[in-house]
């Protein structure tokens, strides 16, 4: 009788550690993506954003016509900036500019909004710069 007990004691607390080690393992892949803020350049030539959208000085959310979340600012009339939307830390999706900000919401990175650069980590690295241009009042992929 001990030896039936003892056996399934082991046996419910080895499935117990595993199924710890799993849950753990499925929340560090949910949360960090593996993709470490690398995000690939978009086809050139799509509409982005109407240059009109983007008031001077200010940054707005947007989208590649490839689905990519992208962020762009005109820091000054008629000068216009593009960079990825995925946190440099761990891949996550920064949130809507805000107050000249833009903050990961998975840990608290925090962005300039009009350049993309770190101003808060863990991030260590600016966002991804996107190269865009504008035809006829519309921020285009270039």
């Amino acid at each position: 009788m001990t030896a039936e007990l003892h056996s399934r004691r082991s046996v419910l607390t080895t499935g117990a550690a595993v199924a710890g080690a799993a849950a753990g393992t499925l929340a560090l892949a949910a949360c960090g993506g593996g993709s470490g803020g690398s995000a690939q350049p978009p086809k050139p030539g799509g509409k982005v954003i109407a240059l009109a959208d983007v008031p001077v000085g200010q940054a707005k959310s947007a989208k590649t016509p490839d689905g990519q979340d992208v962020i762009v600012a005109q820091p000054a009339a008629g000068t216009v900036a593009c960079f990825s939307a995925v946190c440099t830390h761990q891949g996550c999706t920064v949130n809507a500019p805000e107050d000249g900000e833009l903050n990961c919401p998975c840990h608290g990175s925090v962005f300039d909004a009009l350049t993309g650069a770190v101003k808060k980590g863990p991030a260590n690295a600016p966002l991804p710069k996107i190269t865009v241009k504008v035809e006829n009042g519309q921020v285009t992929t270039a």
